[in-house]
Parts: C-alpha cells; structure tokens; sequence
C-alpha cells in the first residue's frame, strides 16, 4: 500500500515510512509496563489500519482497553537527527526505541514526535515499540463518532484503537525549521510567514523563501533567525488589474496555490534545511448576515462526510481514496465539506486545498462533562488548530456540535462557560477564521447560527423558514426535543443563518456486509423516490432567503447511517450529474448569490 507524505506543507525529500507489517497483541489486563516483558506477540497487524478494521489483519471489534506494537526497521546513526513522527494514534500512547522511552502523548486525532537520535543503535538494527490506551467506555475522552456499545448502533460507528495515521521518520540537519505557519492577508496582498527552528542554536541563521505562481516567482526573501523564530510578512507586488488579483486567489472554483521552498543556512551560507510547502491567497470573514469569501458573499454548500470506509475505518485506504472523495464531492455540486466529528488526514485537506473544496473542521466529542474531559479537548483541539491552520481549505472552526459533551447548557453555568471559553481560545489562536461555539442549536458566543432540522416535509420546512417568518419568531419556537436555537442573554446579532444538517434520506441501495439494520432519518424506497427527495429538500433550502449556506447529511453511507448520496464503497446512488443539477441550482433573488 503506498502512501504520500504525511505532511504535505512541510514536505522533505528524506523520509521513511514505518507503515506495513508489525508485531501487535491485545494487553486487556494491562499485564505489561515494559516492552522488554513481552516475549510473545501473536498478532500482526498493517499499519496504519486499526485492529477493529479487516485491512489490519486483526478485524477485532471487542472491547480492548490496551494494546502493544513492535517492528524493527534500519536506520544507521549519522551526523543528523532522526525525528520519528506519529500521524494520530488512539487515544494514549508510550514510544519505546530500542527499549528507551522516546515519547508519551495523548489526544486521538492529532500528532506527534520524537528525536530519537541519541535512542539509535549503531548497528543500524533499530526496535520501536508503542503502547496504548484506549478506554472503549470513556466518555469523557473526545471520540467522536466511536460507538461505546459492542455494536454500532444509531448514528454511532465502530471503535479505533491505536496508529491510524502514518508512521514515519526523517532525517534533518542538527539545526533544523521544525514548524511553519502561513496567514494570507488579502486586504495587503501579502503572506504572513512564521517558522520555528529546533535542534542545534542558530546563531546568525537565516531562512530563504521563494514563493512562485506556476513558473513565476512572487517573491524571494531572506530573512533572520532571532531567538530560534522568523515572522515576517511577505508583501506581493500588487498587480493592480482585477483579473490577475482575482487569479491569484484561492476559492473552489479557482484553487490557487502558490507553491514556496524554503531553505535555512547559517552564518557561512551553508546550507542547514530545505523542503517545499505551499500557501494561498484567500480570505474568509462574516460581513452582517453573509459568508464573505475574498470579500465576496459565497453560499456554502456543504455535504456532512463521516470519513470512514468500510474496511479500513477511519483510515483511507490510500491516498488517492482521498483524493477521491474531494473529487466526488466536487462532482455532486458542492463547494465544501463538513468533517463531522474526525479531525481528518491531512492529506485530504491537501487534496481539498490543490482540487478547490472549503472544509469545516469539528471538533469529536467527549459525551460526559467532566474538568478531565474539558482538559483533553482543550488540549486536542489547541493541536488541531496549530496543525491545519495553514490550510487554505479550512474556513471554519467547530468546537462543539449538538451540545454533545456539554448537555445542560441551558441550566448549568460550567457547561455555557465551556463553550463560550473554547470560541473565545479558537478566535485566539486563529483570527483569521470563523468559528461555531455549538453547531446545530443552543448557540451562545458564535460567528454563525448553525440549525439541525430532519424534517422531510418541504412544506414544513418552508412555514418553518420561509420568506414570511421574522428572525424572532425563528428563534422563540423551540426545535425537536425541546431545543432552543439560541441561550438567553444570546440573542441573533445578525450573524449568517444557516441549515447545518438536514436530509438524512436512508435508501440501501448497496447493502454493506456485516450491517444487520440500517439507521436514518426518513427512507426512500427506490431510485425515484430518493431522487425527488433530495431534490424537493434541496432546492426548498436553496430557495430559502433565509439561509447563506448548506449542508446535506450526507457524503456516503457509513456502516448502519445508509443516508448517503454515495454508497460505503462511493458507488453514486442516482447518477451524479442529477445530484449535480440540484446541489448547483441557481439563487439568483439573493445578491451575491452563488
């Protein structure tokens, strides 16, 4: 199985990919601390699929709160470093190099690393080990949709346990650029640059950029390294003419990328470090009750992607499944996705980014409030946003969805504080974006009103949100289940409305192997009847000035939820140019419109 390089926007030509065969055993009595106690592993296992998946090997859905992974690899010592990297390992991990711990981290969706350099074995013959833990009954970790029962049920999915991201090390200078962070600003024809230098001091260091638009060079700087960091802003020679300005800009219509190499040298000009990255031209911002894109109103439309596949779970089967999946959603009409409850591989949004997709990134859930799991999202999703920020794609921050994790925001002040007190660190850590407090209802400190609302009468849907209902009526009536749209002392501000989640049409047409039942919110019988469905819903909403923005639930079926558009394994359902001509309907009576 091959696979690109994990990280797309920091990509050096030495790498090593530890995927493949290891050694694995489950350890439900947690009966080892140490590799060295382990004498008999009588598994194997693929990695980076997880062992609850069939391309594992191991296809073990049971409930395992631990387990080992053992492999050798060949690595000789050298002048250089070695960092070893982890793409995302559920949920608690300890790294082991030839018997010496090397790393510890815990958070389920995000990555991490370690230099290993001083841990390697002159022979070259090296063993690395990991451990993990992953409670299946802890609520109060972020798990998003992993289901907490033996079997999946409702809209709840399968579990993961372990490396589910690829594994990797590469070889870097004893002084090294071990982060970068890219911030387009429109406004100023510019590019914000930072960078961050590890390893050996870098005394009178300097970091080279060149940035080019296809053969064109944009820019080409230097600049210095004071106190291990450069951040600097990279100022575009402004054309002046609209039609070039607007080809530089990303969107979905038109990506845009610019692509940059960047090199570090010291003193001598010697060269320390080099590898190649990309940024982009674009702008996302609110402006009254609209979704401004490069200073343009822009209607989203968004189909909800669970980012699963049915024999390797959350993991792609290969890159070109995801870049795949970028392609499909481009095919049916929309302009974006949004991940739902999975900080995704970064090499969709690569794809998302090079092929024009906008991406909402949610945050997964905990389900019990607790100050442990307040902490552990507070800390995964601060490495979340560090890891996607540069992104271009990424255009909206979800922390919360649904109340899930906070349940009582309506009547306890902890739960509205935790949601306030997340929009607020996100706005922090990233300016530049929107961000969504609590997708769906309860919405309190938010930069947009996201509405979940399954009903499948488009007349219901029109007297709910019609041209003909005032903003206040939208939000005194109370939505299924008793829930409110906004908390009070958070009244509508005039921030864009839009219908987060709806649809939901289950119709299994292409039955998955193993799913006993299939789960959704209405049903559709036949091909027919799941075409006019989805076109009486769609085009209801599309015509519904209420709404700035979209998103169908769903991108494709996932396990029991058969109310995708495609099915497990892609297969459109209807012929995808007739999703097409509905997702793309024109909205010609809102200004702006798209």
């Amino acid at each position: 199985m091959e696979f690109a390089y994990p990280r797309p926007q920091l990509q050096r030509a030495q790498w090593t990919s530890l995927n493949g065969s290891w050694r694995f055993r489950f350890d439900d009595d947690r009966a080892f601390s140490q590799p060295s106690q382990i004498d008999e592993w009588p598994l194997q296992i693929e990695v980076p699929f997880c062992p609850e998946s069939q391309a594992s090997g191991v296809g073990d859905r049971g409930f395992h709160a631990a387990c080992w992974y053992q492999r050798d690899f060949e690595c000789r010592p050298g002048r250089d470093r070695v960092i070893l990297r982890f793409g995302a390992v559920d949920y608690a991990a300890r790294v082991w190099v030839n018997g010496r711990l090397a790393a510890t981290h815990e958070g389920g969706h995000t990555p991490f690393c370690a230099d290993i350099t001083e841990l390697l074995d002159e022979s070259g013959r090296q063993t690395l080990s990991v451990h993990v833990e992953d409670d299946p009954h802890d609520l109060a970790k972020p798990r998003g949709k992993q289901d907490w029962q033996r079997e999946p049920h409702s809209i709840w999915y399968p579990r993961t346990t372990g490396i589910w991201q690829t594994v990797w090390f590469e070889r870097v200078a004893r002084t090294y650029i071990d982060k970068i962070r890219w911030t387009p600003q429109v406004e100023g024809f510019a590019i914000g640059f930072e960078a961050r230098i590890a390893g050996d001091p870098a005394e009178d260091a300097w970091v080279d950029i060149t940035l080019r638009h296809g053969q064109r060079v944009l820019a080409r700087d230097r600049y210095q390294v004071v106190d291990r960091e450069v951040d600097r802003h990279i100022v575009l020679s402004d054309p002046g003419i609209d039609d070039y300005r607007n080809e530089l800009l990303w969107s979905p219509e038109r990506p845009t990328l610019l692509d940059a190499s960047i090199r570090l040298l010291n003193r001598d000009g010697e060269l320390l470090d080099e590898f190649e990255s990309y940024t982009a031209l674009r702008s996302v911002n609110i402006l009254r009750d609209r979704f401004m894109l490069n200073g343009r109103p822009y209607m989203l439309r968004l189909v909800l992607d669970q980012g699963y596949w049915p024999e390797t779970m959350m993991t792609a089967p290969g890159d070109e499944a995801l870049k795949r999946d970028v392609e499909l959603a481009k095919a049916m009409g929309f302009n974006g996705v949004r991940k739902h409850q999975k900080i995704e591989d970064p090499r969709y949004l690569y794809w998302a980014d090079r092929l024009g997709l906008v991406v909402w990134e949610e945050m997964p859930s905990a389900y019990r409030f607790t100050r442990t799991a307040i902490r552990r999202t507070l800390r995964e999703w601060t490495e979340a946003i560090e890891r996607d920020y540069s992104h271009p794609c990424v255009i909206v921050w979800v922390p919360f969805n649904e109340s899930w994790g906070v349940p009582e925001l309506t009547a306890v002040g902890k739960h509205r504080h935790a949601v306030e007190a997340l929009y607020h660190l996100t706005k922090t850590l990233d300016a530049t974006r929107p961000v969504i407090g609590n997708d769906g209802w309860e919405s309190s400190a938010t930069d947009i009103i996201g509405i979940h609302d399954y009903d499948a009468n488009t007349e219901h849907m029109r007297q709910r949100y019609g041209a003909e209902i005032k903003p206040e009526q939208l939000f005194d009536r109370r939505r299924p289940g008793g829930r409110i749209l906004t908390l009070d002392g958070y009244p509508h501000r005039g921030q864009p409305i839009m219908l987060t989640e709806f649809g939901g049409i289950a119709f299994a047409k292409f039955p998955q192997k193993g799913v006993r039942q299939i789960w959704g919110y209405t049903v559709a019988g036949n091909d027919e009847e799941f075409a006019r469905m989805y076109g009486d819903l769609v085009t209801t909403v599309i015509h519904t000035a209420l709404f700035s923005g979209f998103c169908y639930t769903q991108f494709a079926d996932t396990f029991q939820e058969a109310n995708g558009l495609l099915g497990a394994d892609r297969t459109p359902k209807i012929p995808i140019e007739d999703i097409a001509a509905v997702t793309r309907a024109s909205r010609t009576h809102i200004p702006g419109g798209v």
